[in-house]
Formats: structure tokens, C-alpha cells, sequence
């Protein structure tokens, strides 16, 4: 009898001691995740505080290159140029998503496959839509299709020609960004398009100081530097600090690429809304009122995006994190950081409130009397940006448990956005009532993203709530 009591205690003891290990181990982990995190926030900050202050002094150093005129068409070039950048069918975020999945299991052969896979098929995509717009370029009006005059910018085609093929290498590359997002290194990923914007930036002021500052050079200088930085982080990345995912033709998998393939359909979609409601707008607005009038559009988007790139820079590591918690579980750790993001909305309202109300003394300092920005303008600008960090503090999360494919119906606002702002300013010719369009299209995605987060978090999510 006393030894089956002893076996009995002694089995209650092993058990008691194996609950605590792995109690201690979930906290270990909840803990290195938002060490990891915290870090990054940190590093961040310092990285994009400094991008911030690049793009801040590209605006007038690039005004006094090109002038208000061929400044605008260089803007709306470089709108279509994030158009192209953003093709990848969303394979990006689907690696960053199945690589951070790998990790979590430990399972790094997986992971070095999915890095294979994708890298293939960026090329696969990347080669033929070089080919294609090549031959758009060459063969088409361009000039009409971007509302430009041939006596101004001669140089026009030739430009588009260069910016086409610089675009499509970095294309491939910048896969390396999200392999950093998917290790929960986002500051790592900030810190290579920092030094992009940077090389930029020295390298149009040079153009300026030895009197080469033509569009041609302006637009392969700025579309050039971000490929340097990737081709320069690809053997750092991948001989020297993760060998193990170093892609390899002989691990490019087939299963991998389509399961890395259903998930990226899903992102690509919401990518291609969210790129439809603004990265055309300098298109739209060039077109329905004049090129010179993307330049103070423009100003006011990079004035008060400067609170949307302090607010990525919180959210973008709960991605990551949030599908490593995810994977493990713990939902807990999810609830309790979407709490803390709720005080950072208002604390970030506050401040693009503040932002609103200093921005004639900015302008005057920033940009002098070169431009003239309306007052409208600048608040509409910071309602948008507003309406984005709210979206974004919720779809951050739910990016990072995969639950997408509510987000990607509500993509259908992007088909609504072009033909109403079109009607808009047909009927208004007011560059104020264009942007009001652009805020109202967010707002039914801004709504489903709220029920549907609350929906998962309280574990009622049913049928189409459901990830």
C-alpha cells in the first residue's frame, strides 16, 4: 500500500514539476517575444526617424532639380513604380507569414524552401512584366498617358526605360525584407530602405551641386540607390548571417510555391486595393486637374505621414510576433498588446491634430514660397492618414493569424474608388472632394476589421468572420 501511495505522490511530483517547466517556458517565450519586439520598436524609431528626415529633405532638394512642374511627373512615375514594385502577387507577406511559422516549429529545411521558392518565382514574374512594359514604353504615348510635354521632358522615355528595368532587379531583392520581418527583425528590414533613401538622397544632391541634375539623372539616381542596398544586403543576409536560409535552385519546391502561392493571392489582393486608393491617386490627380498639382498633394501626404511611419513602426513588429503567438497559442499575449495599441490611436490623433495646426509655419520653413498647400488640403490629408492607423491597428493583427480573406472581399472598394473620384472631380473639379472620396472608400474596410478581430478574440467568429 505505502508504495503505491509513494509512486502515486512521486507521478503528482513529476507532473506538478513538468506543468511548472512548461509554464516557465511559455513565459520565456512570451517574454523573449516582446524583448525581440520591444528592441525592435526601439530601433526603429531611430532608423525611420532618420528615413523621415531623408524624405523631408528630398522634397525641396528635388523642387530645386526639377521644378514644380517635372517634379510632379517624377512623383507620378514613382507612383507607378510602387505599382510594379507591389506585383509579386503577394508572395512577400506570404513568406514573411509561412517562414515565421517554420521558425516557431523549429523546422528549418521548411524554411530554407519556402526562401527558394520565393525568390524562383519573383523571378519567374519579374522577367516577363520587364519584357511587357519595355515594350509598353517604347511603342506607346507615354507622354499622353501621363499628361506630360515632350518639349519639357524629352528625356521622358528614356527615363521610364531605365526606371522599368532598375525596378524589376529590385523586385526580386526585396524579398530579403521580409525574410528580416518573418525573424521578428523589422528594424533590420527599416534599416536597408533607410540606406537606400539615403544614397538617394546624397546622390541627387550631387547631381544638383555638379550641375547634372537632368530628369533623366534625377529619376535613375533615386530608382537605382534602393537596388544597390539590396544587392549589397543579399550576401550579408545569406553567407554571413543566416547561411541556413540561403536559397538554393535545388530546394526550389513545388508544393511550397503553391502553398506560398494560395496565401500570397490573398495579401496580393489587399495589397492591390490599398495601392488603388492612393499609389494612383498622383495619376488620377495628374490627369483630372494638372501634373504641378501632384507636387502639394505630395507635400502634404509626406508632412503627415510622418505620424503613419511612427505608427508602422509600432505595429509592424506585432505582425510577425502575433503569428509566432499564434502558432504557439497564446492568445492571451494577443489581446493584451492590441490593448496597449488602443491608447496609442489617441495618442497618435493627438498628434496628427497638432501636426494640422502648425503646418502653414512648417510649409513656410520646409518649403518656403514654392508651393502653396491649402489648408483643406493639409486636413483632409490628415483625416486619411487618421482612417489608415486605425485600419492598420487591427489588420496588422489580423495579417499575422492569416485572417484574410474578409479583408481581401473588402477590396472591392478599390473597383468603387476610381470610377467615384472620377465622377467627383468631373463634377466638382476640387482636388478637396477627390481626397474626401479617398477617405470614405476606407471606411467600410475599417469597420469589418473591427467586428471581425472582436469576433476571433472572443471565439465567435462563424462562416465568413471566420479566418
Amino acid at each position: 500500500m505505502y508504495t503505491e501511495v509513494f509512486l502515486s505522490i512521486k507521478k503528482c511530483g513529476q507532473s506538478y514539476v513538468s506543468f511548472v517547466k512548461s509554464h516557465i517556458l511559455h513565459i520565456g517565450q512570451c517574454g523573449a517575444r516582446t524583448s525581440l519586439l520591444v528592441k525592435n520598436i526601439l530601433g526603429s524609431f531611430f532608423i525611420k526617424g532618420w528615413s523621415a528626415v531623408v524624405v523631408l529633405m528630398m522634397v525641396p532638394l528635388t523642387l530645386k532639380c526639377l521644378g514644380e512642374y517635372r517634379n510632379g511627373v517624377w512623383l507620378t512615375i514613382s507612383s507607378l513604380l510602387v505599382w510594379m514594385d507591389q506585383m509579386d502577387i503577394g508572395l512577400g507577406n506570404g513568406l514573411r507569414n509561412k517562414l515565421a511559422e517554420h521558425m516557431a516549429h523549429g523546422e528549418m529545411k521548411e524554411a530554407q524552401k519556402v526562401v527558394s521558392s520565393t525568390m524562383a518565382m519573383l523571378i519567374c514574374i519579374a522577367f516577363p512584366i520587364m519584357v511587357i512594359l519595355c515594350l509598353l514604353v517604347q511603342y506607346t504615348d507615354v507622354y499622353s498617358f501621363l499628361n506630360a510635354s515632350p518639349s519639357i521632358i524629352p528625356e521622358l522615355r528614356t527615363a521610364l526605360l531605365a526606371s522599368v528595368v532598375l525596378i524589376c532587379i529590385t523586385f526580386v531583392l526585396k524579398f530579403i525584407s521580409n525574410v528580416y520581418m518573418a525573424l521578428q527583425l523589422p528594424a533590420i528590414s527599416n534599416a536597408i530602405m533607410a540606406c537606400g533613401q539615403t544614397i538617394a538622397l546624397i546622390g541627387t544632391a550631387l547631381l544638383l551641386y555638379f550641375g547634372e541634375a537632368s530628369f533623366l539623372n534625377v529619376v535613375v539616381v533615386n530608382v537605382a540607390a534602393p537596388m544597390l542596398t539590396y544587392l549589397l544586403a543579399y550576401p550579408y543576409t545569406f553567407y554571413l548571417r543566416y547561411p541556413g536560409l540561403k536559397p538554393s535552385l535545388s530546394l526550389v519546391n513545388l508544393h511550397s510555391a503553391l502553398q506560398l502561392g494560395n496565401l500570397g493571392i490573398k495579401f496580393f489582393w489587399i495589397q492591390i486595393a490599398a495601392l488603388i486608393q492612393f499609389m494612383t491617386a498622383n495619376l488620377l490627380i495628374s490627369r483630372f486637374f494638372t501634373p504641378a498639382m501632384v507636387t502639394p498633394y505630395q507635400i502634404t501626404y509626406r508632412y503627415i505621414s510622418i505620424v503613419l511611419v511612427a505608427f508602422t513602426i509600432v505595429c509592424m513588429p506585432f505582425w510577425s510576433a502575433t503569428t509566432d503567438a499564434y502558432e504557439r497559442g497564446d492568445m492571451e499575449w494577443i489581446r493584451k498588446a492590441h490593448q496597449k495599441m488602443g491608447l496609442l490611436i489617441f495618442l497618435f490623433g493627438v498628434g496628427i491634430t497638432f501636426m494640422v495646426a502648425i503646418s502653414p509655419w512648417v510649409y513656410s520653413i520646409w518649403i518656403g514660397d514654392e508651393v502653396v498647400v491649402p489648408l483643406g488640403m493639409t486636413v483632409l490629408m490628415a483625416l486619411y492618414i487618421f482612417l489608415l492607423i486605425i485600419s492598420m491597428c487591427y489588420s496588422y493583427f489580423l495579417n499575422g493569424i492569416g485572417a484574410l480573406r474578409l479583408q481581401m472581399y473588402m477590396t472591392v472598394m478599390a473597383v468603387v474608388f476610381i470610377p467615384l473620384a472620377w465622377w467627383v472631380s468631373s463634377v466638382t473639379h476640387d482636388i478637396n472632394w477627390f481626397m474626401l472620396v479617398m477617405c470614405l472608400c476606407n471606411l467600410p474596410g475599417i469597420i469589418t476589421n473591427i467586428i471581425q478581430f472582436s469576433k476571433i478574440m472572443n471565439g465567435t467568429a462563424t462562416g465568413i468572420w471566420r479566418i
